[in-house]
């Protein structure tokens, strides 16, 4: 029986409705069901999951990218012992982390603290080891990969193995938190120490381009400070003051995506959006961008002629009693992403780029 976009999605159906196997998929989305470093508000581990049958909501045809659909989209099958794996460990660690984030991270010379966090920070490594494992293996069988957290820490192993592939690419960080601090509450590879671990670790990315920025500290203020221009950051007030100002929000983007190279990694936590659209994430915060601007500035990235390399969506989290508000919002740019990813995906690569 052929594929009916225009149907109901069938209950059993995978990601958007489709049913293709990660062999078939053009686009193979990783689900990482991971936040034992969340500071604030639980639930980002199942993020994927509500994600997976919001998906079904989603009509296919999307009025910029036309039918991502065709090129096959399909939401990863970890291997049993893999999938386990994953499971155990956010369990573990977020047993461990308990006692560390009540003490708001100051463990001192205790004994138990200290063995908790050191725990924490290894079954944390473990994740972006097998993550950075599975992408890579992914990329080289010529797939488009997203990554679908659990908390914003989640994709470290994803941007690691991109970088790897794509030596100069930049980052595009769409987030409420600049994620800059050199360890959050001790954890290493906190949600809040994502993006200064990708500054300090991953010499491959070439910049870092930051959007909706709202909430951060001064430590992290002197990372951008000292960045010499790595880190460029876009904060949601100035952003908001240049509009009110009479400058439309589609210059800012052509302005936002020129500090970007060629190649472009979308980091998209959820939390960078209007809180109204994502009330149960993690750390909520005032302002944000509204869900057009988030799409106009994903597809501005392509419009300009670089391509979207790869992408993770983070922080989405169901509500206490169900709500699927988020993971329907969260479903949505999703679809953008992948879609924008597509399009950039049929352009050549610059002379004299060769993938690792």
């Amino acid at each position: 029986m052929s594929f009916d976009p225009n149907a109901a999605a069938s209950p059993e159906s995978g990601l958007f409705g489709l049913d293709c196997t990660d062999d078939e998929a053009r686009v193979v989305i990783l689900p990482v069901p991971f936040d034992a470093t969340t500071s604030y508000g639980k639930g980002s581990a199942r993020g994927p999951e509500a994600i997976l049958e919001a998906s079904k909501q989603v009509d296919l045809y999307d009025l910029e990218t036309g039918r991502p659909y065709e090129a096959g989209i399909a939401l990863y099958g970890w291997p049993r012992k893999s999938a386990a794996s994953l499971r155990t460990w956010n369990r573990e660690a977020t047993r461990f982390a308990q006692p560390v984030i009540a003490a708001a991270g100051v463990v001192g010379s205790d004994r138990k603290l200290q063995s908790a966090l050191a725990q924490v920070n290894e079954l944390s490594e473990k994740v972006n080891a097998l993550v950075r494992s599975e992408v890579d293996t992914l990329i080289r069988r010529g797939k488009i990969v997203g990554l679908l957290g659990g908390d914003h820490a989640t994709p470290f192993g994803s941007i690691e193995a991109h970088a790897r592939a794509y030596p100069g690419m930049g980052v595009l960080h769409i987030d409420a938190h600049a994620d800059l601090r050199r360890a959050f509450e001790g954890f290493v590879w906190s949600h809040a120490s994502i993006m200064f671990n990708v500054v300090e670790r991953l010499p491959g990315v070439k910049r870092l381009v930051q959007v909706g920025i709202r909430d951060f500290c001064e430590e992290e203020l002197e990372v951008i400070k000292g960045s010499r221009g790595r880190v460029v950051t876009h904060f949601d007030l100035e952003l908001a003051r240049g509009r009110e100002g009479g400058t439309p929000w589609l210059k800012q983007c052509s302005h936002i995506v020129k500090e970007l190279p060629e190649e472009v990694y979308v980091s998209f936590d959820i939390d960078g959006l209007d809180p109204a659209l994502c009330p149960h994430t993690g750390t909520p915060v005032p302002g944000g961008l509204s869900f057009n601007q988030a799409c106009l500035l994903i597809g501005e990235v392509v419009r300009s002629g670089r391509r979207i390399v790869g992408f993770d969506l983070n922080e989405v989290a169901p509500g206490p009693k169900g709500d699927e508000w988020d993971a329907n919002v969260g479903a949505r740019i999703l679809y953008k992403l992948l879609g924008w990813a597509l399009v950039g995906a049929e352009r050549p690569r610059a002379k004299g780029r060769k993938r690792k």
